[in-house]
């Protein structure tokens, strides 16, 4: 406990900063609004993800899970929900690019970075070349399907509406009913063995680790909404004083911050031995992002105009979404197997750096720009057609063996780690 007492103080020197400057209204340059306020998202994200690790063991209902699922990712979803909000308010405004920008970026980090960094810390620790997961998993990955299918219809629109609100909430929602009721994957570490600071809190009574939890996710959760706009008018502010593009700032560095604590929890699951419980966090993070914040985004876009609106695509946005539709499809591709390998991690890695390479080279060319991100959206389609074709009966035996699970023929075969087909 003692440790965990320490990171939370930690923590909470972090935020008071932020807090400061909050309360007093000091604004002594946009680049140390950035870093403050910044941090206090940062430390206020890691609040929430032990909190919600340390519910993991308690709850089990969907309603509940949905709740805990929306607290954990608030961070994102504050700064990006602020932008729609202002894009509403002002729709001739640069807000409308930012809104899109930030969501966009979030995605592709997740595939581009954070499932990559799960394979080669899987691979340091055990020098085993590949994360095996089970059969139950097909479940992500058939949800992540239907998200990134999905999404080009919002391609070929030219904009996010409330009727892909609806659709997305919908999809998000039977995700998380469908997998509350599938048994939870077997791990080699026993029950009790929790990888984060959340192990402190299970030795506590069940009346204090949800008074602790509570607490937890009140102080993080005030500290997110009232740092979400300084941060996120102060990285515009920061872009123009540095002379560096604001979209791009937006796009990556507000992501990193905001993704930061769900990543460090997915790493601690791996530098514990349950590589396959950080790359499922992952999964599901991106299953979270791809649905219900995309489909948040015209809500709060509305709430800003005081009436019913979309979020629209330029042709820059456009490529952007097109090119986070193809990542995302390539990305279920290289899961069908129900395995992510070191060479597939690579690939991931470095079509990833060439994206963004190529946006701070062009950053003074738009027409470059629109081109490169039309040139990579395409290459992930080829190589996410190849891979269809070639692995798609062993998604098929996967999905047959989830069905026996559904059923009851075979509930603790398909969520053993290492399940999937053709594991030889």
């Amino acid at each position: 406990m003692r440790k965990f007492l320490v990171l939370l103080a930690i923590a909470i020197t972090a935020i008071v900063p932020a807090a400061v400057f909050r309360i007093s209204g000091w604004r002594p340059n946009a680049v140390v609004d950035t870093a403050v306020f910044g941090l206090a998202v940062l430390a206020a994200g890691f609040m929430l993800s032990w909190g919600a690790e340390a519910a993991e063991k308690r709850i089990s209902q969907g309603l509940i899970l949905a709740l805990v699922a929306l607290i954990t990712v608030l961070p994102e979803y504050a700064v990006d929900l602020y932008y729609a909000y202002q894009a509403g308010k002002a729709p001739e405004s640069n807000y409308v690019h930012y809104a899109a920008a930030n969501m966009t970026g979030a995605n592709r980090l997740l595939v581009g970075v954070a499932w990559p960094l799960m394979v080669f810390l899987h691979w340091w620790r055990t020098r085993k070349r590949t994360i095996e997961l089970a059969s139950v998993n097909v479940l992500e990955v058939g949800f992540l399907l239907v998200a990134s299918v999905y999404a080009f219809l919002i391609v070929l629109k030219n904009r996010i509406d409330l009727f892909d609100t609806v659709i997305l909430v919908l999809v998000f929602g039977t995700y998380l009913w469908l997998t509350s009721r599938l048994p939870k994957v077997e791990t080699e570490l026993e029950a009790d063995d929790e990888p984060g600071p959340a192990a402190a809190l299970s030795e506590l009574s069940a009346r204090k680790q949800w008074a602790w939890m509570a607490g937890l996710a009140i102080v993080a959760a005030g500290v997110i909404l009232a740092a979400a706009e300084p941060f996120a008018e102060s990285i515009v502010a920061s872009g123009r004083i540095l002379g560096i593009d604001e979209f791009l700032l937006i796009q990556w560095l507000a992501p990193l911050a905001s993704e930061a604590p769900a990543v460090v929890i997915a790493v601690l699951f791996v530098l514990s031995g349950r590589a396959e419980g950080g790359l499922t966090t992952m999964i599901s993070d991106k299953i979270n992002q791809w649905t219900l914040l995309v489909g948040m985004l015209p809500l709060a876009m509305s709430v800003g105009a005081g009436a019913l609106t979309s979020l629209p695509l330029d042709a820059r946005q456009h490529e952007e979404f097109f090119l986070t539709a193809a990542q995302s499809l390539f990305g279920v591709a290289l899961l069908l197997r129900l395995r992510l390998s070191v060479l597939s991690a690579v690939v991931l890695a470095a079509l990833f750096s060439m994206q963004v390479i190529l946006a701070f080279v062009y950053r003074e060319d738009a027409a470059r720009a629109i081109g490169s991100l039309t040139m990579l959206g395409w290459l992930y389609l080829g190589l996410a057609a190849i891979l269809f074709v070639a692995s798609g009966p062993a998604a098929w035996r996967a999905v047959k063996k989830l069905e026996a699970t559904i059923h009851g023929h075979d509930p603790l075969g398909a969520a053993r780690r290492g399940s999937g087909p053709d594991q030889t």
